[in-house]
């Protein structure tokens, strides 16, 4: 008779006190009925992970901890974003359970693509991606740039899923070789692909915020957007490269016209085309220099080796603590 996996879903919340119960009732649901399917263990668990949050969200986590069986938590000691807050809990959650789904807090990711998730890993599916089926929901804004984002990361040679944010089942066995990749700078959507092994996808429609305000702004989508790029493809550096060559190129021509001009004595004042060739020469140069230094920054941090999250709860082992003694 084939083991029935366990299941740890990993959720990542910042601020989250208006959703949380929600998602916890929901989730409750969700978890009795694939237990009592025995299409997961007893030993499966839902596993907040918070994230520095400023409001009452860790204070929930452990009173839903303490009356639910299947909900446990994580604290960080503090802020470090969506990225290392999910690997603290992948990380952590992996020494627990056969099979790992991570999704958000805020009731977007639909819960019932969890089974067809499991199904798929059951077939000998390592990683499982949710993938949205359209973005009928969206403001024409948030379409395009999000799509634009997919596309552009394509053609920078990021290997990634389109229209896949953090929503996936991976295997054990696929957590234990993403632990050993140990850059800081942190691009889960690009890393799972590096990985390999056996993948498919789950299609879904994603739902609108349950409650309260998106963590994941403009500015910050943007941010997000330019780590992704950087940490994974050199190719904005030979695009300078290129540009460089390209106008050095021109400059030659510019200068033998000058000296052409200058020969046949046809010379006038010029003010207007000397100012906006220094100009271009000098915000080109600019433009390199800053590219070039934002490669630079990101050797700097990952030489540093600094841990990329701190632990300063388990819920989890605190339990089997009480258990045991």
């Amino acid at each position: 008779m084939k083991k029935v996996s366990t299941l740890f879903i990993v959720i990542p919340c910042y601020n989250e006190e208006e959703v949380l119960e929600e998602t916890t009732r929901q989730l409750k649901i969700k978890m009795d009925g694939l237990i009592k399917n025995k299409k997961i263990s007893q030993d499966s668990k839902v596993m907040y992970v918070n994230d520095g949050s400023k409001d009452k969200t860790w204070e929930l986590i452990e009173d839903i901890s303490q009356k639910e069986n299947h909900f446990t938590g994580l604290c960080l000691s503090r802020n470090r974003g969506h990225q290392n807050a999910l690997l603290a809990g992948l990380m952590t959650a992996k020494n627990y359970a056969d099979i790992v789904i991570s999704m958000d807090a805020d009731l977007q990711d639909d819960i019932n693509a969890i089974d067809e998730m499991l199904e798929k890993c059951n077939l000998g599916n390592e990683i499982v991606y949710g993938v949205r089926s359209a973005r009928l929901k969206d403001t024409w804004f948030k379409r395009v740039t999000a799509e634009g984002f997919y596309k552009f990361m394509k053609l920078m040679g990021v290997e990634i899923v389109f229209n896949h944010a953090d929503y996936r089942a991976t295997s054990k066995r696929v957590l234990e070789y993403l632990e050993t990749y140990e850059e800081v700078n942190l691009f889960l959507r690009g890393i799972f692909p590096l990985i390999g092994f056996k993948s498919d996808i789950v299609y879904y429609e994603r739902n609108e915020r349950f409650a309260g305000e998106s963590k994941y702004p403009l500015k910050k989508m943007l941010s997000f957007a330019w780590d992704g790029i950087t940490s994974f493809s050199v190719k904005p550096i030979k695009m300078v490269l290129n540009l460089g060559i390209f106008i050095f190129f021109i400059s030659i021509f510019i200068l033998l016209y000058c000296l052409i001009v200058k020969l046949l004595g046809n010379t006038v004042p010029g003010w207007t085309f000397t100012t906006c060739s220094i100009w271009l020469v000098a915000g080109l140069e600019m433009l390199s220099l800053g590219l070039i230094g934002e490669y630079i920054g990101k050797i700097y941090r990952e030489t540093k080796a600094r841990p990329r999250f701190i632990i300063s709860r388990n819920l989890e082992e605190e339990k089997k603590k009480v258990r045991q003694s």
